[in-house]
């Protein structure tokens, strides 16, 4: 019997799906764009999506710290907090942020239309094998139809949203939800050691690079430059 190899697909292979993608910072969403998302969601009744999204947006946390959020960490007795602090995974170190009326409405209506109760992850996984929804998850075969197949969860909640107000996704990302506010509060204020407490980060040098700063300000002194 002869051998052969199997080729992979030409659509599916990694090298493909590289060339439709853009690398490099994702850029926050503007305001026009947030309130087109709210809107939806909130016509919807997706009650889940509304809360994450808000979540995302005033927390500025990282995915990791985002998806992984208690009921205990946004509750105490059976208000929603204005503020709180939670220990990132990344550095260890604690970031404090505000809930914003609409979020602290947004949440507290998710909270009761699931029924969480205290101890319970914020967001549940929407795979039934793990406890909360994750920023990647892989398919179990025996109850997908599927071979090797990846499942970002988080990215593709926000994939699917703003690609529902027009945006390409491919644009976008969940890093896009987490500049969003710091990026209008530097814009507004030019405070960047507040903008660095708020992202948690333990160096200014990350919170420049992180919000591409010198890029933009380079780009603003070349616009007046006229020859």
């Amino acid at each position: 019997m002869s051998s052969f190899i199997l080729l992979p697909d030409e659509e599916s292979s990694p090298q493909s799906c590289r060339l439709h993608r853009l690398t490099g910072q994702k850029p926050p969403l503007k305001p026009k764009e947030v309130w087109a998302i709210l809107i939806r969601l909130q016509i919807q009744c997706k009650y889940c999506d509304l809360a994450l999204f808000n979540l995302a947006v005033d927390s500025k946390l990282r995915s990791c710290d985002l998806v992984a959020l208690r009921i205990n960490d946004v509750l105490t007795a059976s208000s929603v907090r204005e503020r709180t602090v939670i220990t990132q995974q990344k550095t260890g170190r604690p970031v404090q942020f505000e809930l914003t009326e609409q979020t602290r409405l947004a949440v507290h209506d998710w909270i009761t239309f699931k029924d969480l109760r205290s101890g319970d992850y914020l967001f549940p996984s929407r795979v039934s094998t793990c406890s909360h929804l994750s920023t990647r998850q892989y398919v179990n075969t025996s109850i997908r139809q599927y071979v090797n197949t990846s499942i970002r969860q988080y990215a593709r909640i926000v994939n699917l949203l703003v690609a529902s107000i027009g945006l390409d996704p491919h644009n976008y990302g969940t890093h896009s939800l987490r500049r969003t506010k710091a990026a209008l509060i530097y814009k507004k204020t030019g405070n960047l050691r507040a903008v660095q407490l708020l992202l948690g980060h333990t160096k200014q040098e990350s919170t420049v690079r992180y919000l591409g700063i010198e890029v933009d300000d380079a780009l603003k002194i070349s616009e007046q430059v006229e020859l």
